[in-house]
């Protein structure tokens, strides 16, 4: 079984599940680290993820305090849904469409590519929000945020399992 391929699927256990917090830990905090203090450091927008989820709860009819927005940004998403979308759905699909022959790095970067158009692309439609953030210097930021985070995934796990 392997993280990185996701060939064939990993059984979901202790292991994997905790292997997909240990990555999606690291990831979260390269997207954070990046999206909220060396973007803004640079001169660039400063990302506000818990924000977005806050706009999709309320949206939703649910609570949208802050806790709620951080909650599902670090938690919800960073920890789980992220890992769980490489792990069983992209990582097997990109397996037996393309194989192995381009390494790990150019596929977890068009997964961050695909989270970031999920994220910025339909996330904010559905919160009520502009199609892309209106394609303002966030949209950008955050397209850098989710291939790094993409990479740093998928990067945990490869070390994982060679520790393994």
């Amino acid at each position: 079984m392997s993280l990185v391929t996701a060939r064939p699927l990993p059984k979901l256990g202790i292991p994997v599940i905790g292997a997909m917090f240990i990555a999606g830990f690291m990831a979260t905090n390269a997207f954070d680290l990046w999206g909220q203090v060396i973007s803004p450091a640079l001169g660039f927008a400063n990302l506000s993820p818990h924000g977005l989820a806050r706009s999709l709860l309320g949206s939703l009819g649910l609570p949208n305090n802050n806790f709620a927005g951080y909650f599902v940004h670090f938690y919800l998403v960073g920890l789980i849904g992220y890992p769980v979308g490489w792990l069983f759905v992209f990582a097997p699909i990109w397996s037996r469409v393309v194989g192995t022959k381009l390494g790990w790095f150019v596929p977890s970067a068009i997964y961050g590519f695909g989270l970031w158009v999920f994220a910025i692309g339909g996330i904010t439609s559905v919160a009520g929000l502009p199609f892309f953030l209106n394609f303002t210097g966030i949209t950008w930021v955050a397209l850098v945020g989710h291939v790094l985070y993409g990479i740093v995934l998928v990067a945990m796990f490869r070390v994982m399992e060679r520790r393994g």
